[in-house]
């Protein structure tokens, strides 16, 4: 693993010996309590920068340890590798190198290849566990998936949780599984040709059993969030802050084998520093990628329509590998459902759509009226790479009143024209877990939390986010039962007719998407969109040398009719209505000429080929 940053936490070594280091720069003495058979007390010597640390011989992986801070305080470990049980008990010892990895043939993916399928471990199986998530991988393979994203699986209070509650970001959940367990999820992702991406919350960090403030100020009153006050980057004391999550970052990416990362909210990361900590975290990653000969991907999730994330550093940004396009999503739900409240009020139309499929981002400096001020920038690199979209999410749905998932608020066809807009964009996409056969049970936001006036602030704090999209007169389910939780795990119910016909559709778009040459073209000028008038009509035609298609999706509820103008043929490859996707059978012309009308069924999606045109 790099070690150009100071290294926190237990740090194991094969012979025994290990290195007990922390950050606490005001503490007059820091003591490590070794729990063994019986507890030994060892004084910490300090370092430059507020560091301390200690030397002890014949420790072995899974001894509990605590910290004790001017004699008085006992904590955990805020770089605790393992905790015992709760947030709230002692640190474990682990050894980083107690698991075999065999895929040194595995040199990571090219964004171009991604096809990203978001999971929650504790969700997305009846178990709830690595072992059993990493059984479900080869259904994945089947299905065109090349990358899994996690949502957090860093230890957080309780047995329950999204994971942005986390408070030990280099520990995984012991509700998961063991380190081991989660090391042969990656190692079986990379024999079947999947990548894995982890979300990492750095940016909001959670209350309950977060004990870095007794350490040292990893956190600043000059910025505030809406979890708190703000992580501190460029405020005093900030560089060793700054290089804990770096050394976290690279510790996941190296030791771990992970392939990406997805930084979750980083607009909350407020930085003024000259370098911005974006800037520096990329820069490590690229340097890791250096070392290792794997490629390595960070993914930005922020709320500001700002392409410095993924704009080169030579360029003036920060060289992300991708940020997710969150208004491709409300471009797509709001022509679906209807719904104009909260932000989908600046959504609604087909136009909206079209620009999101040419621009990612559909507002670059107009004004918002949900926002009530200008918002976004202008894109000045369009490359298609940089962005992943979706018509499902775990924030798009498990921020919904209801945790309804799109299964139950559209129509079956409209899910497939969803699926076929994401897929067939030229985008990233990403599924939303069990999305790809038409999984009906909602995803809620589920807690465990056990401080009750920190369940209380929460429980307003979302009521008050709801009321500015929802009827709040319904009941909203409460997050800290266990039938919350237990209600939002997939049903895997894939033997109805529907359930499989959808499951095949998805099957047929991503294949398409893979092994198509138009659909794998990046260029500014490989992908155009086609007037349709007045009509609710998406045209994209996507060219790649002498292969071009044209896919058509029809956003109206009703027949409608796109007369094809261009003197080349059409010979039609997909129909969303036809009844090998459990559609209504009426489907539009197989082979279309120049003048002739097609006539698209209601919320249908079309693609056809065209003939190369000698002139």
């Amino acid at each position: 693993m790099m070690t150009r940053y100071q290294q926190q936490g237990a740090l194991l070594k094969e012979n025994g010996e290990c290195v007990f280091r922390v950050w606490a720069p005001f503490r007059k003495s820091v003591t490590l309590l070794l729990l063994g058979g019986e507890e030994v007390a060892y004084a910490l010597t300090p370092e430059d920068n507020g560091y301390w640390s200690v030397t002890v011989q014949d420790v072995a992986d899974g001894m509990h340890y605590y910290y004790l801070l001017d004699e008085h305080l006992q904590r955990p470990d805020p770089a605790s590798r393992r905790q015992e049980s709760t947030v709230h008990r002692a640190s474990c010892v682990a050894d980083p190198a107690s698991f075999a990895f065999t895929d040194e043939g595995w040199k990571g993916i090219q964004p171009e290849d991604l096809i990203i399928y978001e999971i929650h471990i504790g969700a997305f199986t009846p178990e709830g566990t690595f072992q059993a998530a990493r059984e479900r991988l080869p259904a994945l393979e089947a299905l065109g998936i090349t990358a899994i994203e996690l949502m957090p699986v860093c230890q957080y209070p309780g047995d329950r949780n999204w994971g942005y509650d986390g408070v030990y970001p280099f520990a995984l959940h012991n509700r998961y599984g063991a380190t081991d367990d989660f090391k042969a999820l990656v190692n079986t992702a990379h024999h079947l040709g999947m990548a894995v991406i982890l979300d990492l919350p750095f940016c909001r960090s959670g209350a309950e059993g977060n004990y870095q403030p007794d350490y040292g100020p990893y956190f600043t009153e000059k910025y505030t969030t809406p979890w708190g006050t703000g992580l501190n980057l460029d405020d005093a004391w900030c560089d060793p802050v700054r290089d804990f999550y770096i050394q976290n970052a690279l510790m996941w990416l190296d030791e771990f084998h992970v392939d990406g990362l997805r930084l979750d909210t980083l607009h909350a990361c407020q930085d003024n520093s000259a370098q911005h900590f974006t800037w520096q975290l990329s820069a490590a990653v690229q340097e890791l990628e250096q070392q290792t000969g794997r490629r390595k991907l960070l993914i930005a999730s922020t709320d500001l329509n700002d392409p410095r994330y993924t704009n080169p550093v030579s360029a003036g940004g920060y060289g992300f590998t991708a940020q997710w396009a969150d208004e491709f999503h409300h471009a797509l739900h709001s022509l679906l459902t209807g719904e104009t409240q909260g932000y989908y009020e600046d959504f609604g139309q087909v136009a909206h759509l079209a620009r999101a499929f040419t621009n990612a981002f559909v507002y670059t400096g107009q004004y918002s009226s949900f926002r009530k001020r200008k918002f976004g920038r202008q894109l000045t690199d369009s490359d298609a790479r940089h962005f992943v979209v979706f018509s499902q999410n775990h924030e798009q749905t498990g921020n919904r009143m209801l945790g309804e998932r799109l299964t139950t608020l559209v129509s079956f066809e409209a899910l497939k024209l969803a699926a076929s807009a994401v897929i067939l964009s030229p985008f990233i996409p990403l599924l939303f877990m069990g999305e790809e056969y038409g999984e009906k049970s909602p995803f809620l936001f589920f807690t465990a939390h056990g401080d009750p006036d920190l369940v209380e602030k929460m429980k307003k704090n979302r009521s008050r986010w709801f009321s500015a999209f929802f009827n709040t007169n319904k009941s909203i389910p409460d997050p800290q039962l266990e039938d919350t939780f237990l209600r939002s795990r997939l049903q895997w119910d894939t033997t109805t007719e529907a359930n499989t016909a959808m499951l095949a559709c998805y099957r047929f778009l991503i294949a398409f998407r893979k092994h198509r040459p138009a659909m794998r073209a990046i260029s500014n000028d490989a992908l155009q969109i086609y007037p349709a008038g007045q009509l609710p009509l998406l045209v994209v035609k996507r060219t790649s040398g002498q292969d071009t298609v044209l896919i058509i999706l029809n956003f109206d509820k009703a027949v409608q009719t796109y007369r094809h103008m261009a003197p080349t043929p059409l010979k039609k490859i997909f129909d969303s209505a036809h009844e090998m996707w459990n559609g209504p059978g009426v489907k539009a012309a197989d082979e279309v000429l120049e003048n002739e009308s097609i006539l698209l069924q209601p919320l249908s999606a079309v693609v056809y080929e065209m003939a190369h045109h000698e002139e």
